[in-house]
Order: C-alpha cells, then structure tokens, then sequence
C-alpha cells in the first residue's frame, strides 16, 4: 500500500480545478449550461522525491498551488467568456503571478512593517511592536477577504469554492459522488488555502517577536527572508492537522481557520455541485491505473 494522497482543489471562475496525484482536472461550465473539461499530468517538479522533504515540500506545493491556479484561472476566464478553450501560455501564467506576489507581500507583508515606523513611538516594547505589526496584517488580510466578497462574480467563486469543500469531504468519508450526498457534508475543509494563511500570519507574529525591533532596513528584510520558512512551517502544520483532526486538541487550534472559512465559502447550488463533483472524478479516473499498479491514490484526511 502506497502513501495516502489528499485530493484538494481551487474555485474558478464558473467552475472548479482538482489536483490529483499524477493530473490536474478543471470543470468549467460554459454559458450555454455545458461543462468543459481540462485534464493535463502534473510536471515533474510536482511529483518527485523533492515533495518528501518536510519544510522544503510546503514551498513547492505552495509554488504549485500558484501557479497551477493562475492557469486554472485563465483557462476558466477562457471558456467563461466563449472564446477558444485551451490552456494559456506559461508566459501569461507568469506575468500574473509575479504581479500577485508582489501586490501580496507588498500589502500584507511590508505594509505592515512600514506603518510600524508611525506606531513604535508610541509602543513601549519589541514584543508589543511585533504583535501590532501581526493583528495589522491579520486585520488587512480579513478586510480584503471580506470586502472582494461582497462582489457578485466573487461570490459566485466562493460557492465553487464551497462546492469544492463538500466534493473532497464526500470522498474523504467514503460517500457516493452524487449531488444529494455532496450536500451533506460541510464547506470547510482543514487543509484549505484560506486557513494556511492565517497559519502563516500567525507563526509570523510568534517568529518576528523573536527578532525584536531591528532598523527599519533590516526589520522589511527580515520579513522577506523569513517568508519561505514561514509559509513551509504553516504548511506542515495545515498537514498534521489534517492528519490529527480527529484530536480535541488539534480541532480547537484549527478552529480559527475554520470560522475564516466562512468568509471565503458560500453554500454551493446543485450546478455547482455538479461542477465540482465532476472535476474530482476526472482526475481520480486519471489516478486510477495508480491503484492498479499498487500505489494508493487517495486516503481520508485525519
């Protein structure tokens, strides 16, 4: 028996994407109520012994949930809008990523710590300044999430995301992948994008403290050196909850990140449903001569 695999996916527009352990599913529906699929193997990168690493493992998969979302993205814009269904060019890919990075670390990252430059006067301690700078980021990264919400097209992708939750939850509890069993389940999901970052902006308050507060030049580049070693850490940790969910324990650390879930999910109609469902039996079709050759394509969470 092969190591468990853990399906998980992304909201696009009008549809969803499923990562699988050799393959990448996307299901979009068209305009006039068809759905479009999109089935292409994983790169090398994202299937080698580098992905066995603990720490090194979260950069990659973090690396390839970007990328690999953008391209789902642009695909589902693609067949939203009619216009000819094929994937975009790694060119294009890149462009969007490099200026979503840079607009995310520039706003939650280095915003905050510029604006401490304002607000140390009047803190009387390091570790004070450093657990201001976090709840400011914390603060933003809500108010963003909150306030794109409020937008028609993105709540629509939060109900695929939501429908996203329910499918992969379904399969994890041996449930059939029908619209009726789907519906049961919940739209929370321990191993979602949304509660590793507020993983992530919480480890970066515990491991900033411990940096005190240097000269602005050196506090920014700190922020940014320390980046990749927080998100592998918050990534390991998102796996050993979902591993130990089951602990009472491990249930109440996750919590947060649940009840933040709410923000980014919406309760999905059965279309969307359908969407979803359909997305994740493409890709566990593609694993399935996996099974055959002995490896376990997939395992419950926990």
């Amino acid at each position: 028996m092969g190591k468990p695999f853990y399906y998980g996916g992304q909201a696009v527009l009008e549809g969803v994407m499923m990562r699988g352990r050799r393959n990448i599913a996307i299901a979009v529906r068209r305009p006039n109520g068809e759905v479009a699929t999109f089935i292409q193997p994983l790169g090398a990168l994202s299937t080698g012994r580098l992905r066995e690493i603990p720490a090194v493992r979260g950069l990659l998969v973090l690396g390839e949930t970007l990328y690999l979302g953008t391209r789902a993205l642009l695909y589902s814009a693609n067949v939203a809008l009619e216009e000819e269904e094929k994937a975009p060019s790694s060119a294009l890919i890149w462009v969007m990523l490099t200026i979503s990075i840079l607009f995310a670390v520039g706003v939650f990252f280095l915003g905050p710590t510029l604006l401490m430059r304002w607000l140390d006067p009047y803190l009387d301690s390091s570790l004070l300044s450093n657990l201001v700078e976090g709840l400011i980021r914390i603060g933003l990264f809500v108010a963003y999430v909150g306030a794109i919400g409020l937008a028609p097209d993105i709540r629509r992708v939060f109900a695929y995301h939501g429908a996203e939750h329910k499918a992969v939850n379904a399969y994890e509890a041996g449930s059939p992948m029908e619209v009726a069993e789907v519906r049961k389940y919940s739209t929370a999901h321990a191993r979602c994008g949304t509660g590793f970052l507020l993983v992530v902006l919480v480890l970066a308050i515990i491991i900033f403290a411990f940096l005190g507060t240097p000269p602005m030049w050196l506090r920014l580049l700190s922020r940014l050196a320390l980046l990749p070693v927080i998100a592998g850490l918050g990534y390991e940790l998102i796996r050993l909850g979902a591993r130990y969910g089951g602990n009472k324990v491990v249930r109440a650390i996750l919590a947060p990140s649940l009840v933040l879930q709410a923000l980014t999910t919406r309760e999905p109609d059965d279309s969307q449903l359908e969407i979803a469902i359909s997305a994740l039996r493409r890709v566990i079709d593609a694993d399935a001569p996996l099974a055959e050759a002995g490896e376990s394509p997939a395992a419950a969470a926990g």
